[in-house]
C-alpha cells in the first residue's frame, strides 16, 4: 500500500499527486515511469514520474482524468492509499553530451517534459522549454518549467495568453533565429510529436520522443505497447519509452491507439456511474 502525501488540482482535468514510495524515489531517473493499480479490481495504468524527492521518499505523478482508472484514482485524497505502485520502469533518457536542448511539451506531456528539462538544466545544459496548451485555463507547471530553463516559450492555440500558435511555430522560429540545438525532446499528443519530428528532420536535429501506447504489464511480456521504430518492432515498456522520433511509425501508432476507443468510452461511463454509487448492470 502506498500513501498519498499530497493532492493538488492543476486545472479542471489534471491532478498532481505526491505518493510515498521511497524505494522508487531512490532509483528513479528522468524518462522512467510507474504502473499503478488503485485496488484489486483496477487495471494497471502507466504514468511517467514527474518528480522525486529522495529525502522525503516521495514520487510525484501528474495525471489527466480521461478514463475510468484515472477518474477512480482521483476519488482518493491525501492520507488514502494506492494498492500497487510499481517502478521505476523503462529505460532512463540519455541526457549526457548535449550543449543546447529544446524540450517541447504539449498539454499533459509537459508533466513528462518537466523532469527532462530539470535534469538537463541541473547538468549545466542550455535549455529552451516550449510548452503548448489549447488555452490559458489548461496551463500547468509554468513556474516550475520557468525555473529549469533558460527560456520558456508558452504557446496557446487560441492566443489567450498572448502567444498564439503551436509549439512547432516557436521551435522553427528559434531554429531560424540561430538556436543551434543538438537535441530536441518532444513529449505530448502523438500528432504533435509527429509534427515536431517532421520539422526537426528538415534541419537534421536529433529528436527524442516519449511513447505512451497501450500498456498492460510493463515488462515486455504482453506485447500491448509494441510500435515500429526503424522498421523493427519495439516495446515501449522495456525498449523505451524514449525513441528516435525520426524512425517512429507515427501513422501506425495512431491507428493502434484508437483501436479500443469505444471500449474505453464504455469503461469510462461505467466508472462514472460506479463512482457516483449508481448501480450498473
Amino acid at each position: 500500500m502506498y500513501k498519498i502525501l499530497e493532492k493538488t488540482s492543476l486545472n479542471p482535468s489534471m491532478t498532481k499527486m505526491v505518493v510515498e514510495a521511497p524505494h522508487i524515489a531512490k532509483k528513479a531517473k528522468p524518462g522512467q515511469f510507474i504502473i499503478y493499480r488503485v485496488d484489486e479490481y483496477g487495471e494497471r495504468v502507466p504514468l511517467t514520474i514527474a518528480d522525486t524527492d529522495k529525502t522525503a521518499g516521495s514520487v510525484t505523478i501528474i495525471y489527466q482524468k480521461v478514463g475510468a482508472s484515472t477518474m477512480l484514482l482521483d476519488t482518493l485524497n491525501q492520507g488514502d492509499f494506492i494498492l500497487d505502485f510499481v517502478g521505476p520502469l523503462g529505460v532512463p533518457t540519455e541526457l549526457d553530451g548535449y550543449k543546447r536542448v529544446a524540450v517541447v511539451g504539449g498539454g499533459a506531456g509537459c508533466a513528462i517534459a518537466y523532469p527532462q528539462a530539470k535534469a538537463l538544466f541541473n547538468m549545466g545544459v542550455y535549455v529552451d522549454v516550449i510548452a503548448g496548451f489549447r488555452n490559458t485555463d489548461l496551463i500547468i507547471l509554468e513556474n516550475e518549467m520557468k525555473a529549469v530553463s533558460n527560456n520558456l516559450y508558452m504557446m496557446t492555440d487560441d492566443g489567450s495568453n498572448g502567444n498564439k500558435g503551436f509549439v512547432t511555430n516557436a521551435l522553427e522560429n528559434n531554429i531560424k533565429n540561430g538556436a543551434n540545438y543538438d537535441l530536441v525532446i518532444a513529449i505530448g499528443p502523438v500528432p504533435m510529436m509527429k509534427a515536431v519530428c517532421s520539422l526537426t528532420k528538415q534541419y537534421n536535429i536529433k529528436t527524442i520522443v516519449s511513447m505512451n501506447p497501450i500498456m498492460i504489464d510493463g515488462t515486455g511480456m504482453c506485447g500491448g505497447c509494441r510500435l515500429t521504430v526503424g522498421g523493427k518492432t519495439k516495446f515501449a515498456c522495456v525498449d523505451g519509452p524514449d525513441f528516435d522520433g525520426h524512425e517512429v511509425d507515427f501513422d501506425e501508432l495512431m491507428k493502434r491507439n484508437v483501436m479500443y476507443r469505444t471500449a474505453e468510452q464504455k469503461a469510462r461511463e461505467k466508472g462514472c456511474r460506479l463512482i457516483n454509487n449508481v448501480e450498473v448492470d
